[in-house]
C-alpha cells in the first residue's frame, strides 16, 4: 500500500494534475482578492474626492469698494472704502476665491446725475457656483459737480521765536498759489491753503522743508478736497538777532564808560591829596 502511494506521487501525470489544480485555486484566490481590494480602494478614493468637491463652505472677507462713475464731471462722496463679502459654495472654490481675491465689489454710477442716490453693491469675477452676500447690500451716495479753483498758500510756523540770539525771517513757499479740486460745495468753502512748517526752537540755520498742503475754510477746518501739487518746498530764513548784539555792545560800551569815569575820579582824588600834602609841607 505504501509502495502504491509512493509510486503515485512519483508519477509525472499525477503531479501535473495536482499542480494545475493548485494553480487554478491560487489564481482564483489572488484575482478575486485583488479585485475586491482595488474596488474598495477605488470606491474609497472616489468617495473622498466626491466628499471634498461636494462639501460646502462659507467665509467672509473684507475688500475695497470700486466706484464706477464719471469722475471727470462729478465727485462722489458718502461711500465706504471697504465692504464685507460672504462667500458660500464648494469648499475648493471658496478657498481659491479667498486666496486669490480675483473678484471685486462695486457700485455703478455711470448713468446717474448730480444728487443723492441709493445703489446696490454688486460683485463680479466669482465662479457661478459661489454665492456672494455683500454687507452693506445698498449704499447711499452723493454725486456733486466737480469744481476747481486757484487758492493762495499761507505758511504757518510751529514756533515764531528761537532760543539764543537767533530770529526767524519771512517764510517763502515755492509757490504762491495752487489748484484745489473737489465737490462744488466743498471747494466753495476754501479760504486758503496752509503749508505747516515745524521749526525746532534750537534752530540756528535757514530751514528748507518739503511740506504737505491742506485746504481749510475760514475757521481753519480741513476740507475734503484735492490740492495740486500736494506738497511744496518752503524756505524759512534764520539769522543772528542784530538787536541783541547791539544791546550787548551798548552794555559793553556803558561798562567801559563807567570804568573810565571811575578811573578819572580816582585820578582827581589822588591829585587833590598831593596838593594838600604840598601845602602842609610849605607851612
Amino acid at each position: 500500500m505504501k509502495n502504491n502511494q509512493k509510486s503515485l506521487w512519483t508519477r509525472p501525470l499525477f503531479l501535473r494534475i495536482v499542480s494545475l489544480v493548485l494553480a487554478i485555486v491560487l489564481f482564483l484566490y489572488v484575482n478575486g482578492g485583488s479585485d475586491g481590494f482595488l474596488r474598495q480602494t477605488t470606491r474609497g478614493n472616489n468617495d473622498s474626492s466626491t466628499s471634498i468637491l461636494n462639501s460646502s463652505k462659507s467665509t467672509t472677507v473684507k475688500i475695497p469698494l470700486t466706484v464706477n462713475a464719471n469722475t471727470d464731471k462729478y465727485v462722489v462722496t458718502g461711500y465706504p472704502q471697504f465692504v464685507k463679502v460672504k462667500l458660500t459654495g464648494p469648499s475648493a472654490l471658496v478657498t481659491t476665491s479667498v486666496n486669490t481675491q480675483n473678484f471685486k465689489a462695486y457700485i455703478n454710477l455711470s448713468d446717474l446725475t448730480a444728487g443723492e442716490h441709493t445703489v446696490k453693491v454688486k460683485t463680479s469675477g466669482l465662479n457661478s457656483n459661489v454665492k456672494a452676500t455683500v454687507n452693506p447690500a445698498k449704499i447711499t451716495v452723493n454725486i456733486e459737480p466737480r469744481s476747481t479753483i486757484t487758492a493762495s498758500v499761507k505758511v504757518q510756523l510751529s514756533n515764531t521765536s528761537l532760543t539764543g540770539d537767533y530770529k526767524l525771517g519771512n517764510a517763502k513757499p515755492a509757490l504762491d498759489t495752487v489748484q484745489v479740486t473737489g465737490a462744488r460745495s466743498e471747494v466753495q468753502q476754501v479760504s486758503q491753503v496752509i503749508a505747516y512748517v515745524k521749526v525746532p526752537k534750537n534752530t540756528t540755520a535757514t530751514l528748507h522743508q518739503q511740506v504737505t498742503l491742506q485746504a481749510v475754510d475760514k475757521n481753519g477746518k480741513a476740507l475734503n478736497v484735492v490740492v495740486t501739487p500736494g506738497t511744496i518746498s518752503v524756505t524759512v530764513p534764520v539769522s543772528a538777532d542784530d538787536q541783541s548784539s547791539s544791546s550787548q555792545s551798548s552794555d559793553s560800551d556803558n561798562t567801559s564808560s563807567s570804568s573810565s569815569a571811575v578811573s578819572t575820579s580816582e585820578s582827581s582824588s589822588s591829585a587833590s591829596s598831593s596838593s594838600a600834602s604840598s601845602s602842609s609841607s610849605d607851612k
